[in-house]
């Protein structure tokens, strides 16, 4: 929050025009490092998954298809039913990345979706270190160097490098420091009308990335503001009225912006209410893991992971950056404001992001944690991970480092002028400059944050779809209003190759099942289309790679599934089960047709 009275909060404006060398050295670096964390992908870029989260990468190339596939036909990219035919899936209540997907749209018609997944990951890595560098240098330090680390770790933590296997909208966090700065500016006199309209627009753009990101930077907004209130009684309550009007302000334009997509969430078709079973809520960060490497660093073990890595890697700073931590804590505390704001937000985030039990090295211990008092049934907090809230403690870290580097800068530029004796003028020499403080508090930062540096994300080999598939082999057999059945049919367990069927075709054909959260029976939020029965039989199937005694029953089950997909033509393409399951529907569907590459059951005539 801006407060013209203490330069503790923010450091004195430099004049308008600034070198522009130092930012373009800072960005260039940044995409370097993108590109870097991302180069497995590109030694085969049309032919290479994630090897961590094979079906998270599939499904967001299957994304980047679904923008270019939304605005060529001029369709509601709220909703989609090429997915989970007939019933659609609800792409507002699924992470469905459509403030990326749809400018980035011509890009990925000419591209192609493989390409442009990877394209866009190793730049919004590159872009979330960039605004972080812009947020740091402009607001809160003076050393470009200080900036630029700080950046470097909010754009590349261990957290976000780990999300980056697969998860992309974790690591879109750009417009997240515009965000935070925009908050903390709304009590400027006078500017509350722009500053309001200006944080309005970017939290309703940020809607459409990642809303729980939003919500974890406006939680992370509201400790800082008590924080500061806390701290600045005064500077509060004289621009509280300020503060509050640019709040409304920009409430009520993200509101008036977003209103019909929140309603087409929560309220539209294949919309749900919270998970069944609330799956995510039991997710703490383990203790252990605050000091530990994370798997996807140069220092990373990835056998640790039988042993703690159960939950998402979220914090893994390992034991040099939190000693590091500590000791920058303990220094900057007492004179800076930002260090104690910095301060507060690790304490509550570390310890919000434990869960329900603690636990330690991988035990679950009897220990109850914060969540374990939080109903399960509070709206949004049934859709949160607990461990994900550490994403706050890993940026606050990267704010740490930049505060600390900056003050072994100034340290080093100016000294500290010496208390004034008895007689003598308030404007004694100041000390001679202290010239090793920065070589040391530089050294001890690249000591805790090599270890981090990160590896390039791995990446294994996929098999390409059937020629049958790529060429248009599929259009004969596929009218208007008809679906093509692969086998196996996707879900969130199986079918990972024939979900990547539907995005490398740019989507011309609707398939059944998918990789999706959508309602059951209940209405509570599912992954994955319910399993018809001969969706079941065929993963059973492949699953015990032995052909089931089958009955009349299950061949009439078959064409009523059929009907109900709206099937027109059902297709086996290679396949390490291949044989088993050409047996099981050949069995329950009659011989089959050799076109191409694949096994082809033309259906029409048997579904009506």
């Amino acid at each position: 929050m801006t407060d013209p009275t203490s330069a503790e909060v923010e450091p004195t404006r430099r004049p308008r025009r600034r070198p522009a060398r130092a930012d373009l050295l800072a960005l260039g670096a940044y995409v370097l490092l993108g590109v870097f964390v991302c180069l497995n992908y590109w030694g085969d870029v049309t032919g290479r998954v994630s090897s961590h989260l094979p079906t998270d990468h599939s499904w967001f190339e299957w994304l980047f298809a679904h923008g270019a596939y939304s605005l060529r036909h001029l369709e509601n990219p709220l909703f989609t039913a090429r997915q989970n035919a007939p019933d659609g899936v609800n792409m507002m209540a699924n992470t469905s990345l459509l403030g990326v997907t749809l400018p980035l749209a011509p890009l990925t018609m000419l591209l192609g979706p493989q390409v442009m997944y990877a394209l866009y990951l190793g730049g919004a890595l590159a872009a979330t270190a960039g605004t972080a560098y812009w947020m740091l240098s402009r607001h809160l330090v003076r050393s470009r160097a200080a900036a630029f680390v700080g950046g470097a770790f909010l754009g590349f933590a261990p957290g976000i490098i780990h999300h980056a296997n697969g998860q992309p909208n974790f690591v879109s966090n750009f417009l997240l420091p515009l965000i935070v700065v925009r908050v903390l500016r709304l009590g400027e006199p006078g500017r509350w009308l722009r500053n309001g309209l200006a944080l309005g627009a970017l939290v309703a753009y940020q809607i459409f990335i990642n809303e729980e990101m939003l919500l974890l930077t406006a939680l992370a907004c509201l400790v800082v503001v008590l924080a500061y209130a806390v701290q600045r009684p005064r500077a509060t309550r004289a621009m509280a009225g300020t503060f509050l009007a640019g709040m409304g302000v920009a409430g009520g334009l993200a509101l008036t912006l977003t209103a019909y997509p929140i309603w087409f969430q929560f309220d539209g078709p294949q919309s749900y209410r919270g998970l069944q079973g609330g799956v995510f809520h039991n997710w703490g960060e383990d203790l252990v893991a605050f000091v530990t490497f994370a798997r996807d660093t140069w220092a990373g073990d990835p056998e640790v992971e039988k042993t703690i890595g159960l939950t998402e890697q979220n914090t893994w700073f390992g034991w040099p950056l939190v000693l590091l931590s500590l000791v920058a804590l303990v220094l900057l505390v007492r004179r800076s404001l930002a260090t104690r704001v910095v301060a507060v937000l690790v304490v509550v985030f570390t310890v919000a992001s434990i869960g329900p039990w603690v636990r330690f090295d991988g035990v679950e211990t009897d220990i109850p944690g914060p969540w374990s008092y939080v109903s399960d049934d509070l709206p949004l907090v049934e859709m949160m991970m607990p461990t994900r809230l550490a994403l706050v403690v890993a940026a606050a870290v990267g704010v740490l480092l930049a505060l600390f580097c900056d003050a072994a800068a100034r340290q080093a530029r100016a000294g500290l002028a010496p208390a004034p004796r008895a007689g003598e003028p308030a404007t004694a020499p100041v000390a001679p400059r202290r010239r090793w403080l920065r070589p040391l508090g530089y050294a001890a930062v690249a000591l805790a944050l090599l270890p981090l540096f990160p590896r390039p994300l791995p990446a294994q080999q996929i098999d390409p779809p059937p020629h049958f598939i790529t060429a248009g082999g599929w259009r004969p057999y596929v009218p208007a209003g008809r679906t093509l059945v692969p086998v196996p049919i996707p879900s969130n367990v199986h079918g990972l190759p024939t979900l990547r069927w539907s995005a490398l075709t740019e989507q011309e054909f609707p398939i059944p099942g998918g990789y999706f959260i959508g309602p059951n029976e209940l209405g509570e939020g599912v992954f994955g289309a319910p399993n018809r029965p001969t969706s079941s039989l065929i993963y059973s199937t492949m699953d015990k790679g032995v052909l089931p005694p089958l009955t009349d029953e299950n061949r009439r089950q078959a064409v009523e599934d059929l009907r109900f997909w709206r099937a027109s033509v059902v297709v086996l393409g290679a396949h390490p089960r291949e044989a088993v399951l050409r047996e099981l529907v050949t069995a329950l569907l009659g011989p089959p047709q050799r076109v191409d590459d694949v096994w082809v059951w033309d259906v029409r005539a048997l579904v009506g």
